[in-house]
């Protein structure tokens, strides 16, 4: 095994908060799937920490503001904090926003140590920040632990040369950032990476396989992925040039998902996979700019062609960084580059032998699966990015929720899985799904054998048995089958947003079935099945 290379990692704390605009001086979480992933300083303050669910966090804290992550604000506001660096490395990577790191030794011989170089890079970093978040720096031996270290940072932390080991020892486990792997370890008793670090390595090995193995590896101060310090490889290179120079960013936002495309179908054809891309734009003033961007998962097409967006975005080197058709603001912070685009190119910096993937029979995708993404880009190319859109599963209890139309651009038509939701979701509506959703919802009222209207109870019962519906003042029709209700009580902790909802199916005379709901005292019919 190769030795670890001296690395930086630079960390702005909170960065999901602070990229939304937010001080840290007031309540604030960012969720993503009901869970907590970022709060800031005044929230903690109150326990509400990530890992959280939201109604627990809303509970710890009365008065939190709640937001959604975003992160195309966090990309676009990290960018002017990755161009404050470029005059000290060419060669800084951006692991995700927020967090960036780069090979120190050089740099570190060129400024005059360790200690010089971390207060050169804290410096430049708030001072790009402009004090609005925390700025930790650490250095070490290889990347993980360097990142251990900008986490622990107060406000620098620099590890001896071969102390590794001993630095992490003490620490506790749930910095892997593997949650399956450290509740299990903590729930053993081993709390500690010095801990987890002296176990056998075979019984590791057997008890969690090769993950498990690896993070130990990690835990022991052995980091098997160092920084790259070669050329990137020509191999992996796609390229095109503008004339006239190109200044819109929806225009280069297209030309990068053609271009992120063509590199992965290469990519896939010699089995490999993208784990570091490196993006680059020459201006028409004869600047040169370069991003690296890592994913350990490896990089879609779409990843690949987001980060390009998100640099461009941040970079403001478009005319105008709103897409055509978006309402979106435009980008503030970080100044604008002159000229236009002449050249784009995107490089697999570091491959990896792919995963496997299920192809078409014959091998390959499907030819009406290809036929369907060349008349996509036509007609992206022809109305713009916004005018075509597929479905996106996003969850939810009601059926109208479970899916929103995106713009093809966004995803990757060439893998597209709508796997099923797994997430709980309490009063969901059973299986089958309507078949049709009205847009606009019918008005109608139930009424049981008496003809007194059918209410839903507090406890979730229905008043009495419905017996008629009538929809938008029509002839009446007999109910002759029902099920349900289900009811649902949703963000209960937000009066503007508060909606509470009671579903029933119902089977008519007329073999016509429907999904009725009450809302605020009255019926409505959403959904029809065929």
């Amino acid at each position: 095994m190769t030795a670890p290379v001296r690395t930086l990692v630079a960390r702005c704390a909170h960065w999901p908060v602070v990229a939304l605009g937010y001080p840290l001086t007031e309540p604030v979480a960012v969720v993503v799937a009901g869970r907590v992933v970022a709060a800031s300083v005044e929230a903690r303050s109150h326990g509400v920490v990530p890992g959280l669910r939201l109604r627990t966090a809303t509970a710890r804290c009365v008065d939190l503001v709640v937001r959604e992550r975003d992160l195309d604000a966090e990309a676009r506001a990290f960018e002017p904090v990755v161009a404050a660096l470029d005059d000290v490395t060419p060669a800084l990577e951006v692991s995700c926003p927020g967090m960036c790191s780069f090979a120190a030794r050089g740099p570190s011989r060129y400024f005059g140590g360790d200690g010089i170089l971390a207060g050169k890079v804290l410096e430049r970093v708030t001072q790009a920040l402009g004090g609005r978040a925390e700025v930790r720096v650490g250095i070490a031996d290889g990347p993980f632990t360097a990142a251990v270290a900008a986490e622990v940072a107060d406000p620098t932390c620099i590890v001896e040369p071969a102390g590794s080991a001993a630095f992490l020892a003490p620490l506790p486990v749930r910095l892997l950032g593997n949650p399956q792997l450290t509740d299990v370890l903590v729930r053993l008793g081993i709390g500690t990476l010095g801990a987890f670090a002296g176990l056998p390595a075979a019984d590791v090995l057997a008890r969690f396989g090769t993950e498990g193995r690896h993070a130990q590896c990690l835990a022991a101060g052995s980091d098997e992925r160092p920084l790259a310090l070669r050329a990137p490889p020509p191999d992996w290179s796609v390229s095109a040039e503008f004339d006239p120079p190109a200044d819109r960013l929806d225009q280069l936002a297209f030309c990068a998902r053609a271009l992120a495309g063509q590199l992965r179908r290469r990519l896939e054809k010699a089995g490999m996979s993208c784990v570091r891309i490196a993006v680059e734009v020459e201006t028409s003033e004869g600047e040169s700019l370069v991003r690296l961007w890592r994913h350990e998962g490896g990089l879609s097409a779409t990843d690949i062609a987001d980060r390009v967006r998100w640099f461009l975005d941040g970079s403001r080197l478009g005319s105008d960084s709103r897409p055509t058709g978006s309402d979106g603001p435009a980008v503030s912070g970080g100044s604008r580059q002159g000229g236009g685009i002449v050249r784009l190119a995107l490089t697999g910096d570091e491959v990896t032998p792919a995963r496997s993937r299920q192809m078409g029979f014959w091998g390959g995708e499907a030819e009406a699966d290809e036929r369907a993404v060349r008349v996509a880009a036509h007609l992206c190319g022809r109305l713009g990015p916004e005018a075509v859109r597929v479905p996106d599963r996003r969850g939810g209890r009601h059926p109208d929720e479970q899916f929103a139309l995106v713009p093809a651009v966004t995803v990757d038509l060439r893998d597209r899985r709508l796997a099923d939701d797994d997430r709980p979701w309490p009063g969901l509506l059973p299986a089958p799904s309507p078949a049709r959703l009205l847009p606009v919802p019918w008005a109608a009222e139930l009424h049981d054998a008496a003809d007194a209207p059918v209410r839903v109870t507090g406890r979730g019962s229905l008043s009495a048995v419905p017996s008629r519906l009538v929809i938008d003042g029509r002839t009446p029709t007999a109910v002759v089958a029902w099920a349900g209700p289900w009811p649902s009580n949703e963000r209960w902790w937000d009066g503007a947003r508060h909606r509470r909802r009671a579903r029933l199916q119902i089977l008519t005379g007329d073999g016509s079935a429907c999904l009725a709901v009450l809302e605020r005292g009255r019926w409505q019919v959403t959904a029809l099945w065929d």
